[in-house]
This record gives C-alpha cells, structure tokens and sequence, in this order.
C-alpha cells in the first residue's frame, strides 16, 4: 500500500522566492510524504497550501515551504532536510514515518530518523517550534508493532518540547467519501480536513510566534 512514485510536489507559486535570513517574514517547513504533497490532486488541495490561506486570513505572514515527497520515508526526508535548511524555519511541521511502516521497518529505525531530523533542525534554528503530526497503522499489522508505531509520535513530541498532532487523519482516514479510489490518500474534501487538523495547533503556536529582528 505505500506510494513508491517519486513525484516532488511543492508550493513554490503559493510562497514567494525565499528571502535572506533578514528578512521579517517568517517560515514555515513541511517535512511530509504523499499525505503533505497531496498525492493525486493539485497543490494547491494539498493542506499546506490551504494552511497558507488560513494564516493569510488571520493576518499572520508566513511562508510555507512544502518540502514533502510521495512516497517519502523518514530516511528519505533525512537526506532531503540539509537543502531545506539555508534559510532559517520559524516553525517546522514533520510528517513521516508511515510508509517505513507499510515497508514493515524497524521501530527503532523510523523512531531514531525522526529524531535525527528534528535533531538537524533545531541544531539550524534554536528556537523553531515542533510540530510532530501523529500517524497510526491500521490493525492488519501485528498488535505490539501497531502500537509501538503510533507511541513513536507521542514519544518525539514528549521529549523535543513539540506540540503533537495526535492523528493527522482524524475524520479522514478510512472514510471512503473523503479519500481517493486507492482509499489510503485523502481527496480534496480530505484535505480541507487535514488542514482543519494542523490548524488547530498551528494556529496559536503562529500567533505566539515571536517577530524576527
């Protein structure tokens, strides 16, 4: 069931060119696979893009890049991050860690990449915010791999100081009217959900996010 196309979706006509680490404008990283590159649809339904419309209207400036790849993996998105990282992150969303899963790989593998990768970020940016998106397996896995890969998340968010996303899919997942045919990637309805999902977080972590000098 993992997505293997190495389709890059980004966002860059929804963000401008990025600016000099001078710049007031503050960012936004999303580090993701399909679900953030929004397989089968436009970017412009994916969640990030829809998150760029929510901070617009709250008057908050931010960009946002969306550095997410379908079919990524934690290793993946590892030797990806060095790229994303010339340019200082305000606030970085992770959201990897299922398709390690589908592959059936080691939870202490896709648990130390993801700690890597916050480790990389905040090692660039001190004081970003952390925001870890919750994933969870479907119960066709065995028992203790289901629940060791869904603690991963609450773990990471509990020892980074990150705010966690307890289920990305929340509403979504599994419901046949908000997911594509392949009913493992959200449709545009989805999306809107999944942005509605992040928000709830986002919203007040950008609010108090501090203004550059």
């Amino acid at each position: 069931m993992a997505v293997v196309s190495l389709v890059f979706i980004s966002l860059a006509q929804f963000v401008a060119a990025a600016p000099r680490d001078s710049s007031p404008v503050k960012r936004i990283l999303v580090l993701g696979d399909s679900l953030s590159a929004g397989f089968g649809l436009r970017s412009t339904q994916a969640y990030p893009a829809l998150l760029t419309e929510k901070l617009r209207a709250a008057g908050l400036e931010f960009e946002i890049t969306n550095a997410s790849q379908s079919g990524g993996t934690t290793a993946g998105g590892l030797q990806r991050l060095p790229a994303h990282l010339k340019h200082k992150i305000d606030i970085f969303i992770l959201e990897l860690g299922i398709n390690d899963a589908f592959r059936g790989a080691p939870i202490v593998e896709i648990r130390n990449n993801l700690q890597a990768i916050i480790d990389q970020v905040k090692a660039r940016n001190p004081n970003v915010r952390i925001i870890v998106a919750g994933m969870q397996l479907p119960n066709y896995s065995s028992d203790d791999y289901v629940f060791a890969f869904g603690q991963i998340y609450a773990d990471l968010a509990a020892k980074n100081n990150a705010t966690l996303i307890p289920y990305l899919l929340e509403g979504v997942g599994g419901d046949p009217l908000l997911n594509q045919p392949d009913r493992v990637h959200p449709n545009a309805a989805g999306q809107k959900i999944l942005a509605d999902n992040v928000w709830r977080v986002l919203e007040s972590i950008a609010r108090d996010s501090p203004l550059r000098p």
